[in-house]
């Protein structure tokens, strides 16, 4: 999170003004500052396009339309950055796209027969949605696509709607992979070169302001992630060692320990000297680049043991980074090799149907859809679909906020469908949509980055075009979309999120608790006595993992934490109340990382009784977050041995159990 947004939350109770918009709507309502992806610009808008334009060229718009609407799926899904992850994030919602509008097609105008059937298939996509993010986005397609197929008149025989989806999809596939041959490692390779970049920025940052320095450091965990993420995930798809990808594995693997001093350095109060960051940016540059040969370092002489950690970790990153053939046997995955695909599939499924919480979301999306076309069954609902279309864009927690989803969502419909009366009044239908499709769908991921309510505003008045092309309705579909988009928020606010308590009183202070029982681990693991040399490297490795898991969840904690924020009271007065301690477990785990650190670099170790003393803290510390829905002062401070390696460990942990209740 960064500074600017900490401060407005530390400012939200000096907002008095009886008619200022609530915090949350602001934040949402914010255009992000994400750069635009004009690669992905230039895609959406010959993807959806160019099967408009055979559609019209062979007197066939409908199937233009089609096909068109299967492309704009794939634009939306189209969100990795490696090409072999690329093909499962699109490929795999196309497959389950095409099931959805084929069972659809099948239960078209059948009455209650099609309410049951997409109350079915709402329950197996929310279920699905619970494994991870591609199947997410397939159980997003499985459902949207029903919808579509049950609520408009689509071309027969049933598999034609199908095909033509399903090669929309794949055309957005194919232009997307048109830079395999020519970018092929370069996503990885990137990514890894970005994690020194990185790095870089938080030792510029060491030894400055607190928060400045917490927003960096977060900013390398998450390139981290991202990177281990992406080597990983590729070399469970290689079979043996390929030598590119062990390079980068080696490369990504000596950054930890400079990674691990970094904290150490922080801590000594004084900035690093500029020749260090310089020295990482080097290498990063050498990464992405290629370079191989001897490196040639110019760093200033260490003195303590926080400088001689840097200096021993960025001397061994040099190394390896120019080492042109590293040795295949000699390089561990330091967060696991992940199983094969079959194996990770059954154990997904396994968990999914076992999952209370997967149920629970898939019986909500149930819920919902049964409600949205129970009502337009009963009640005359002009092109009724799009209710149920608008309960499951809404619907996906996993996504953000419900409660906020639903409100940007109107918002933003409001806005498309300003841009859609527009073009249905002024553009003659043809060949003129053909250039408008063209600019409206360069718009989709242009606008996706900087938030929903403007991807909700680029996406409605493509979906109306294109649908007019199968309805025929021209202007007349403005009115009706406003009313059944406002129908499908209502739904979703009181049958997906009122009558669902852990929906509005979230215990976001569990999965804290959790984080902080974990840190308490990590100190006792970090100083456990070894009894020999052989364990200590196992011990340097156990160390290592817990570590880099124990940020992964703290990165997963803050984002709960942001989706919380953006709901209404009290669930985001909650998290905006918890979240200093969110900061101060990170800043912990920080200080607990430099004093091994500093012990490995010659500090004396700290006494044994000491350490359990810290972690016993922490354990009664999670314990009262378990327990609370609100900070509660406790007077801690930290025993008169303050010369200890573990002094900030102490101070860091007293200033945890100290923060005391917001004002009101």
């Amino acid at each position: 999170m960064s500074t600017e947004r900490t401060e407005h939350i530390s400012s939200r109770r000096a907002r008095h003004h009886p008619l200022a918009p609530p915090d949350w709507l602001l934040n949402g309502l914010k255009p992000s500052s994400a750069p635009i992806p004009w690669a992905a610009v230039a895609r959406a808008a010959v993807a959806l396009a160019a099967p408009l334009a055979v559609g019209f060229a062979l007197d066939e718009p409908e199937y233009g339309a089609l096909a068109s609407m299967g492309a704009l799926a794939g634009v939306i899904g189209d969100t990795a950055d490696a090409y072999r992850m690329r093909v499962l994030n699109i490929a795999v919602p196309q497959l389950f796209g095409a099931v959805g509008v084929a069972l659809g097609t099948l239960v078209y105008g059948h009455g209650w027969l099609a309410v049951g059937a997409l109350t079915l298939i709402a329950l197996v996509s929310g279920m699905i949605s619970s494994i991870g993010t591609v199947a997410s986005v397939s159980g997003l397609l499985l459902l949207l696509n029903a919808v579509i197929g049950a609520g408009l008149p689509l071309p027969q025989p049933w598999w034609t709607a199908p095909l033509l989806l399903g090669a929309g999809g794949l055309f957005v596939l194919a232009l997307t992979l048109l830079g395999w041959p020519l970018r092929g490692r370069q996503p990885e390779r990137t990514a890894v070169a970005d994690t020194y970049r990185a790095l870089a920025t938080a030792l510029e940052a060491a030894g400055g302001p607190g928060a400045l320095y917490d927003e960096r450091r977060q900013q390398v965990t998450h390139a981290i992630n991202h990177a281990y993420d992406l080597v990983l995930g590729r070399r469970a798809r290689v079979h043996g060692r390929n030598p590119s990808l062990v390079r980068m594995l080696a490369q990504l693997n000596v950054v930890i320990p400079l990674v691990e001093a970094a904290p150490a350095a922080h801590l000594r109060g004084r900035p690093v000297a500029p020749e260090i960051p310089a020295a990482v940016r080097d290498l990063a540059d050498a990464i992405e680049e290629g370079r191989t040969g001897t490196p040639v370092l110019e760093l200033p002489a260490a003195h303590t043991p926080a400088e001689r950690a840097v200096d021993a970790a960025l001397r061994h990153a040099a190394k390896i980074v120019y080492l042109a053939e590293p040795d295949l046997r000699n390089v561990d995955d330091r967060l696991g090799r992940p199983a094969a695909l079959r194996v990770r599939a059954r154990r997904a499924v396994r968990e999914m149907l076992s999952s209370e919480a997967s149920w629970r979301y898939g019986l909500r999306l149930a819920l919902c859809i049964g409600l949205a076309q129970s009502l337009v069954s009963v009640i005359e609902v002009e092109r009724s679909y799009w209710v149920a279309l608008t309960v499951t864009f809404v619907l996906k927690p996993d996504f953000g906020s419900v409660f906020s989803r639903a409100v940007l969502r109107a918002v933003g419909t409001a806005g498309g469908l300003v841009i859609s009366a527009a073009v249905l009044a002024e553009v003659p239908r043809g060949w003129w949509d053909v250039p408008v499709i063209m600019v409206l769908g360069a718009l989709i991921p242009a606008f996706s980055v900087k938030g929903y309510a403007f991807q909700t505003a680029a996406i409605t008045p493509v979906i109306l075009l294109l649908s007019d092309l199968l309805n025929h309705q021209g202007f007349d579909l403005i009115r009706p979309r406003l009313l059944d988009s406002l129908i499908g928020c209502a739904i979703t606010l009181v049958a997906g999120y009122l009558l669902w308590p852990e929906s509005w009183h979230t215990r976001i202070g569990d999965r804290l608790a959790d984080t902080v029982d974990d840190a308490a681990r990590y100190v006792e693991r970090a100083f456990a006595p070894l009894p020999d040399a052989a364990a200590h490297a196992a011990a340097r490795t156990a160390r290592l993992q817990a570590r880099r898991r124990i940020y992964r969840d703290l990165s997963g904690v803050r984002s709960e934490f942001q989706r919380a924020l953006t709901e209404p009271p009290p669930t985001g007065a909650r998290a905006a109340a918890w979240w200093p301690l969110v900061v101060a477990v990170e800043r912990i785990v920080d200080a607990t990382t430099a004093a091994r650190v500093r012990v490995n670099h010659g500090a004396a170790p700290p006494d044994p009784d000491e350490v359990e003393e810290i972690a016993s803290r922490l354990r009664e510390l999670a314990g009262r977050v378990r327990s609370s829905t609100v900070p509660e002062r406790v007077e801690a401070e930290p025993p008169g041995g303050t010369s200890s390696v573990l002094s900030p460990v102490h101070q860091e942990v007293a200033a945890a159990r100290a923060i005391a209740r917001p004002e009101p």
